[in-house]
């Protein structure tokens, strides 16, 4: 069993950016900028936020983080996405999800320019990216396509089964799994209501799961050798931590891990590859790779 260490190949990647950034500035290029919209104290978006502030500095881009209460009326929030669409030195924005009940999501990503929107969430780049066209692709799906492939993992040709059909994991994976320049492989999404979820599992070369559901892909549902990403972060409870919790994955790690080729930890699997990813959305929208 191999263990994909989400965080040693973050910090390789991020490496390279900052390398990448330190030319582009010398030859008199412009240092990427990435700004970010808090609404509110959620305690897991206030860490995801601070550490997306931090892989700016590893990466030497310029950040922005713009704060709001949980007060802010949706006009408030259009106003500062359109600010942001227009301001020239910022290359990409996001703005934290979930946002409290009174505002569209759905409102506030549209109003987005797809060209600065790094989280790739907008139509614009979830339709490009469906028919395998340049776009922004979600952070966490691409945080995981890109470490099938720094560890070289066969993907052609596999059945890959996806639990859960969320559309910033499951939906885009699935998409990405099929299509020949990814994953080439045999896709199979399965989530709360399907029937033979676990004949599907059992059957499954690599299984990707996105379901939100602590120690759910248990031993049973695991044919030996499969690859298992585990997408999984929930807070339980443990009073051993500091903290008081632990995140756990939405796989049962110490009754799988056994049975497989590869697997992905929790935390430190794809939980750092997302915000690796969004640096490399944040240095292609610096770059204007996708969008002139």
């Amino acid at each position: 069993m191999t263990l994909i260490d989400g965080k040693a190949t973050a910090a390789a990647i991020k490496a390279e950016i900052a390398e990448e950034v330190k030319q582009i500035v010398a030859q008199g290029g412009k240092q990427p900028h990435l700004a970010a919209v808090l609404v509110g104290h959620d305690g897991g978006s206030e860490t995801y936020v601070k550490n997306k502030v931090l892989a700016c500095e590893a990466c030497g881009f310029k950040s922005t983080l713009i704060r709001y209460e949980d007060d802010v009326t949706e006009e408030e929030l259009l106003a500062c996405v359109d600010r942001l669409n227009r301001n020239g030195d910022v290359d990409g924005f996001i703005v934290q999800l979930p946002l409290p009940k009174h505002i569209d999501e759905q409102k506030i990503i549209e109003a987005i320019d797809y060209r600065k929107d790094v989280d790739g969430f907008h139509p614009i780049n979830v339709g490009r990216m469906a028919i395998g066209l340049p776009c922004f692709i979600s952070a966490t799906p691409l945080g995981i396509i890109t470490l099938l492939k720094r560890y070289n993992i066969e993907t052609s040709g596999k059945k890959c089964v996806i639990l859960g059909r969320s559309n910033i994991v499951g939906k885009p994976m699935a998409q990405l799994m099929m299509q020949k320049q990814y994953g080439d492989s045999t896709v199979t999404v399965c989530h709360s209501r399907s029937k033979t979820l676990k004949e599907e599992c059992r059957q499954a070369d690599i299984i990707i799961a996105a379901i939100g559901h602590p120690d759910f892909v248990t031993a049973d549902m695991v044919k030996p050798g499969a690859i298992i990403i585990d997408v999984g972060t929930t807070r339980v409870p443990d009073a051993t931590r500091k903290s008081g919790y632990r995140l756990n994955g939405d796989v049962k790690f110490d009754e799988v891990s056994p049975l497989c080729s590869y697997i992905t930890p929790v935390p430190g699997g794809v939980g750092p590859m997302t915000i690796c990813s969004l640096m490399k959305n944040t240095l292609a929208a610096g770059k204007h790779e996708y969008y002139q």
